[in-house]
């Protein structure tokens, strides 16, 4: 892959803060087990010494990512995830025709380690979503999703339980979208296989609210990277 230079990605930055749209494919934090490889910590590092990433998002998953300057930042900035004060909203595409009309999940998630989630009413910790469609396809479903918790795979898994998963999400049954699949009369040079428009799942990060060290509000609206925007083009051309 080929890394960002992170100059190019930062959305705001002021003393104490740095806000990226992070691109998909880039790890926030070190993985466990360290491989070694390139991710948004270490980029930030490189441009500022004391750089924390506040929070995190999945590999895949791109958006609006707040990256503290100085560790009074990173107390300031953590507080406000502890206490459930950072305003975060995502777009995700789903499978299908659902009518989300601020549907509220509260579903219990339980975290073994090793990237499995599941729901668990007994030993899951508290987790909660609200969702609402914004745009309607023939066959998909513009989301906005608003987690008031920050669970692992939270969104994700929360759309799954109402029949809606991601597209593009195998780890939770979303297949992805095929320009076949909604473009009619759209054929294929013989011999070649068709790849998906996104080859990652359609969750973006679009819009952010905190508060900076001076109290005052820290607004942020994430543009979609191009792979997502390139989706919603074609589901806006070809099904709509």
């Amino acid at each position: 892959m080929k890394y960002p230079n992170f100059k190019d990605l930062i959305l705001f930055e002021d003393n104490d803060f740095i806000v990226i749209n992070k691109p998909p494919f880039l790890a926030s934090l070190d993985e466990r087990g360290g491989s070694g490889e390139t991710n948004v910590l270490r980029l930030a590092k490189q441009y500022s010494d004391d750089a924390q990433v506040c929070h995190r998002l999945d590999k895949e998953t791109s958006g609006a990512l707040i990256i503290a300057k100085n560790p009074e930042g990173y107390r300031h900035a953590s507080m406000q995830f502890e206490r459930r004060k950072v305003d975060k909203t995502y777009h995700a595409v789903v499978d299908g025709h659902v009518i989300f009309d601020d549907l509220t999940v509260d579903l219990p998630i339980l975290n073994d380690g090793n990237k499995n989630v599941t729901i668990d009413r007994a030993e899951g910790k508290r987790a909660e979503t609200i969702f609402n469609s914004l745009k309607y396809y023939k066959h998909y479903t513009l989301v906005e999703c608003k987690p008031i918790t920050g669970r692992m795979h939270q969104i994700r898994i929360h759309l799954a339980t109402q029949r809606a998963a991601i597209v593009g999400d195998d780890m939770y049954k979303g297949k992805p979208v095929f320009l076949s699949s909604i473009k009619r009369g759209y054929k294929l040079t013989k011999g070649e296989e068709e790849q998906p428009i996104m080859k990652r799942f359609a969750l973006h990060a679009r819009h952010l609210v905190f508060k900076g060290l001076d109290d005052k509000d820290i607004v942020i609206d994430a543009p979609y990277p191009k792979d997502y925007a390139t989706l919603i083009k074609l589901l806006d051309k070809f099904d709509a």
